[in-house]
């Protein structure tokens, strides 16, 4: 009775002073923040306000990948090596080194325009792009990370807060130039969906903000992509949050000793919006109108090559533990004449810790050097840029002295494949694959034989099924 009183008591009396206290500290913030007042004429004028009572918060900051664009990775194979979006190439826009003002328009900070941007000075930082309420803020897609024009920097300024996912989005819904471009699984119909399109960010069920999964410690943010980070250490798992083994059906919980929670509970992705699956550079430049596909997507563009989208993806499978994966990097030579992977989990399911998981495969064809047998990174943005001359050899020229490697003058075209990880669009434990969906005598969802198996795990002898078990 005592436990009980006590527990009641603590109900009435310092609960309410808990939350009025919250509820003081966050109008004591907007009371500051609306201190603020003009003139603030660029970015910068805001971040210098902000840095009046933020200042160790920015210099934590600048100690994380968000602001760096790189990090010390531990490659699968290679060893400690400092990648990041800053060096990593890809089958989208390629490479950033020679198109900052472009790329830059997604960094947290200001003014990145070459590899002579200050990293050391805090007023560059761009609090605003993460900590907008008003949906108002917008940076110049071309502008080196700063804002757009016209903005009403005072307004946005003095109504910052923490993060919602729209803040989040701006930058990752739409990486690769444009919505659900890139991951499959990230695009803006996670803003406001509905349980049963993501059972953690629908309105009606968890409601959860990027930032309830992606925790952060001194704004370094926990998780990260395999594509820029492949050695990260950063993890996020599913059971953070939920127990291991919390199926009724024991066969669920002893399939999850090899088949990650992502496999069953994410079956599709680009439910909504379209997501690109080819990405052709070798068409670039024909004197050919633009088209647009069925969904409405860009078919064909000049300036760009061929395009190929898909809705409602069916993922590709391939063995992952969290970390363990290698990826291309500049100046490593290829076969141009089978696909180069530009990234990939490394290890099978001998590795009693690996998992069959979903991937988005995403691929293309890109410039390659034919003497030196490695992958050009093309200067497109700005003057004298693909974009602007059409001219391959002379962006290839200009692109490669950046990066700093010798071009031959010799341009060929090779096909690449980049595997993007899918976490995104999980649905509820009703919506879930079920048996039929893997082991079936028809065509199911996954390549046994790619995975490794001689065949359908299930319709093995069940001698040869038990020593394929052991063997993972």
């Amino acid at each position: 009775m005592k436990i009980k009183g006590f527990i009641t008591w603590a109900m009435i009396i310092i609960l309410p002073l808990f939350i009025s206290q919250a509820l003081i500290a966050e109008a004591t913030e907007q009371k500051e923040h609306q201190q603020i007042q003009p003139p603030l004429k660029d970015g910068q004028a805001v971040t210098r306000v902000c840095l009046s009572c933020h200042e160790k918060e920015a210099r934590d900051f600048m100690r994380t990948s968000h602001w760096t664009w790189t990090s010390l990775q531990e490659v699968a194979d290679v060893g400690h090596v400092k990648l990041g979006k800053r060096s990593a190439i890809n089958s989208f826009c390629i490479q950033a080194s020679a198109n900052w003002p472009r790329c830059t328009s997604c960094h947290a900070g200001y003014g990145w325009r070459d590899s002579n941007f200050d990293f050391n000075d805090p007023t560059r930082i761009d609090c605003l792009v993460c900590h907008d309420q008003t949906g108002e803020y917008k940076k110049s897609p071309a502008g080196a990370g700063n804002p757009e024009k016209g903005l009403d920097l005072v307004k946005i300024a003095q109504r910052v807060g923490k993060p919602h996912r729209l803040n989040c989005g701006v930058c990752h819904f739409f990486g690769g130039g444009g919505d659900g471009v890139k991951h499959g699984d990230l695009d803006t119909s996670l803003i406001n969906p509905k349980g049963g399109f993501d059972v953690h960010m629908g309105t009606d069920t968890l409601d959860m903000t990027c930032q309830e999964c992606h925790t952060a410690t001194r704004h370094r943010i926990k998780g990260g992509a395999m594509v820029a980070s492949p050695g990260h250490t950063n993890h996020l798992f599913c059971t953070d949050c939920h127990e291991e083994h919390q199926h009724e059906d024991s066969q669920l919980d002893r399939h999850a000793l090899s088949v990650s929670c992502q496999t069953c509970h994410i079956p599709y992705v680009a439910k909504k919006n379209p997501t690109k699956v080819w990405w052709d550079w070798s068409k670039a430049g024909q004197k050919r109108p633009a088209t647009k596909d069925q969904y409405g997507m860009p078919a064909y563009d000049p300036r760009k090559g061929e395009f190929r989208w898909a809705k409602n993806l069916l993922p590709t499978y391939l063995w992952y533990v969290d970390g363990r994966a290698s990826v291309y990097q500049m100046g490593d030579r290829i076969d141009p004449s089978k696909p180069t992977a530009l990234n990939w989990p490394v290890d099978g399911k001998e590795n009693p810790a690996a998992r069959i998981s979903p991937f988005k495969a995403f691929r293309g064809k890109q410039p390659y050097d034919e003497k030196h047998l490695y992958f050009i990174a093309p200067k497109l943005f700005g003057k004298g840029g693909f974009w602007d001359t059409m001219d391959w050899w002379q962006a290839a020229e200009k692109g490669m002295k950046e990066a700093g490697l010798p071009f031959s003058g010799e341009v060929g075209f090779a096909e690449t494949i980049m595997y993007w990880r899918l976490n995104h669009m999980v649905v509820p434990a009703d919506q879930a694959l079920n048996c039929k969906d893997c082991h079936t005598k028809e065509d199911g969802r996954l390549d046994w034989k790619a995975l490794g198996y001689e065949g359908d795990p299930r319709s093995l002898p069940r001698q040869a099924r038990v020593k394929s078990w052991k063997n993972k």
